[in-house]
């Protein structure tokens, strides 16, 4: 006997009247106030949990691939698998492996052409995003990162997205993190031995910024020059001006567990302003007045934090610049004129040995 076939709208009706018997349904159990009804939206939020981190990982290995396509003509690309300090969280810490380091990912970068018994400078390059990961975004700056001569190194520090839900929940903003950023340093030097350890770097924006101050912060020696664009600088006043969703990303029970009002002190902590006098490392600092995610009133306070901490580094205040948060990422004529100054400022200090001379150098290395 043959099956009857069915149209494309017989089976769109058919999943709508399911769809709307199921919200029936949980409506229907919500209204009678049923402890049946709690446990199924709460398994509900479960599988959309779930779901939504198997997405994740999902676009990352797509990513992953796509890295291949748009840089491989220019970067010998690898992605190897690290360790940083034990979690931040644990709840059972007489469980086995419970203190055992955090393993993370961590992308390496190479210009074509590298010679093996030539020495190289080294740039790490964090991510951005409270959740987020480093992703073919970045494409443009890579290429023009390889252009120049450098090593890039970029970390999926913990708490990134597109490795799980176990990986996700072990996010520790403006803490362990920066340790993270700092093993991926370590690892580059102890590992290749085409990377000068004295021509080390750091840059990075938004979140990626805050990871740039702290780690030059906490370890001075250890890198020759820093870029922070756009950065979060200052936790107490972001929570004041974001709202309660963002908010709760920092207070969750397997994050920092608190509000900035009931522990104001580890919100400080994990504010770069709140560490200026630690620097010692030459440093470039941008922020734009138009900024939709990192207020610029964040950016000032650290700039004159610095100031009035008698600190010596280099900042510009962009005005209403096109582009917001990003408008130094993007593709605009401003966007490739201001990351000439920022490449500028980092060759002072780091001497690739093709240094761009003007944005036209700038394109014909990052556009294809």
């Amino acid at each position: 006997m043959k099956r009857a076939k069915l149209s494309i709208k017989q089976i769109s009706a058919m999943s709508m009247v399911l769809l709307i018997s199921f919200l029936f349904t949980t409506i229907l159990n919500a209204q009678e106030g049923t402890q049946e009804s709690t446990g199924v939206e709460k398994r509900i939020d479960k599988k959309f949990e779930a779901l939504q981190h198997r997405l994740d990982e999902l676009e990352k290995a797509n990513d992953d691939i796509l890295w291949y396509h748009k840089v491989g003509d220019v970067a010998n690309i690898d992605k190897v698998f690290i360790v940083g300090p034990p979690p931040a969280n644990v709840k059972n810490e007489t469980a086995m492996g419970a203190k055992n380091p955090v393993k993370f990912w961590l992308y390496i970068f190479a210009p074509h052409n590298l010679d093996h018994s030539k020495k190289y400078p080294l740039l790490i390059l964090p991510h951005g995003g409270v959740h987020a990961n480093f992703d073919t975004y970045y494409t443009h700056i890579i290429r023009e990162l390889m252009a120049q001569g450098y090593v890039v190194a970029a970390p999926e520090y913990r708490g990134s997205t597109g490795y799980g839900k176990g990986f996700y929940e072990k996010i520790d903003y403006g803490g362990l993190e920066i340790e993270d950023n700092h093993a991926s340093r370590d690892y580059m030097i102890e590992n290749y031995d085409y990377v000068d350890k004295n021509r080390v770097g750091i840059i990075g924006w938004s979140h990626g910024g805050l990871i740039a101050l702290m780690d030059i912060f906490e370890h001075p020696d250890d890198y020759q020059v820093a870029f922070a664009g756009v950065p979060v600088s200052d936790l107490i006043a972001r929570m004041g001006y974001y709202d309660d969703e963002y908010r709760n990303e920092f207070s969750a029970p397997f994050h920092i567990g608190k509000t900035a009002n009931e522990n104001v002190q580890e919100y400080r902590k994990r504010s770069p302003v709140t560490h200026v006098e630690k620097l010692r490392t030459p440093l470039l600092i941008h922020t734009n007045t138009n900024d939709d995610d990192v207020n610029v009133l964040e950016v000032e306070h650290l700039i004159d934090a610095l100031k009035a901490a008698g600190k010596k580094f280099e900042y510009e205040i962009f005005k209403d610049a096109p582009g917001g948060h990003s408008f130094d990422r993007i593709d605009t004529k401003l966007a490739k004129e201001t990351r000439i100054k920022i490449y500028k400022f980092i060759a002072n200090y780091l001497k690739p040995s093709f240094p761009f001379k003007s944005v036209h150098e700038l394109e014909k290395a990052g556009y294809k």
